[in-house]
């Protein structure tokens, strides 16, 4: 990875992302009480504080927050009940955290008071396919949005010509509603109406999705192993952190914040030829 060509910085908050530099890790903070990795903190806004500060301590370079389950088979909630959940919580941690804050949601009315509110990046798991408005949102905020190739409802042939496609016009309206290019971040959507073997898949052609020229962010944890307990995930999550850093991953999203940086430090000593250290 170190002969690729840089991409342009992207400013998030008051830091920055020097892509291809080293892999930034993004850590989960999930407000649902139902989410599929059983980490859901719901309505305590203190612990949802105190995990933020845990991440942030553990080396997250930004913190991704979100109130509703995105789990196969998981109940939609109202932009209202989703605004009750997160709104407290980013205007706490806007206040208190070094790290940036990330809103998850595919809602535009939910984006646009998480910005408001302190929020500086907005990660799309329907990759404005849901409510094409958040691109609008993005762009007028100035903010990264991350956008998730979902494949759910959908019919596969060849899994990465697909999750490029569907990418492609996630990009092209981006840009049509104004979001600066370096703004534009892109995932494959590891889980997202994908079969197990696709998942695998999309990991070991990672590569493909450079064409793109867009920083790649990996969402694997806990999302393999699934017959295991939770807490019996995580060398399955740092297997496939590590493979896709070597296949062109330039963030990764994880559970597991502490475990996960090393596993990136090690990574980026192999692939980006960086002291383990940095």
């Amino acid at each position: 990875m170190e002969n690729q060509s840089p991409l342009a910085t992207t400013r998030c908050g008051g830091i920055e992302f020097r892509w291809r530099v080293r892999t930034y890790v993004m850590g989960i903070l999930n407000l649902s009480p139902d989410s599929f990795s059983g980490d859901g903190l719901g309505d305590n806004i203190q612990a949802a504080v105190a995990q933020a500060k845990r991440l942030v301590d553990d080396g997250a370079d930004i913190i991704d927050i979100g109130g509703e389950s995105t789990r196969p088979g998981s109940q939609p909630i109202s932009a209202d009940e989703e605004l009750r959940r997160v709104i407290p919580v980013i205007e706490r941690l806007s206040g208190e955290l070094s790290a940036p804050l990330s809103i998850d949601t595919y809602k535009s009315a939910v984006a646009s008071r998480a910005v408001k509110a302190g929020a500086r990046m907005i990660n799309d798991v329907w990759g404005l396919k849901r409510d094409p408005e958040l691109a609008r949102v993005a762009a007028e905020a100035g903010v990264p949005i991350i956008l998730v190739s979902n494949q759910q409802n959908a019919v596969r042939c060849d899994i990465i010509a697909e999750v490029i496609s569907s990418l492609e016009k996630s990009i092209e309206q981006a840009t049509e509603a104004g979001v600066a290019w370096q703004n534009i971040i892109i995932d494959p959507g590891i889980g997202f109406g994908k079969s197990p073997e696709q998942n695998l898949e999309v990991i070991q052609r990672l590569t493909e999705l450079r064409f793109l020229d867009r920083p790649i962010l990996l969402g694997t944890s806990r999302k393999f192993m699934l017959s295991q307990p939770f807490d019996q995930r995580l060398e399955a999550t740092a297997a496939t952190v590590a493979i896709g850093i070597a296949h062109g991953a330039d963030m990764v999203r994880v559970h597991d914040v502490r475990q996960m940086v090393r596993v990136c430090r090690m990574s980026d000593a192999i692939t980006r030829r960086r002291q383990i250290g940095d």
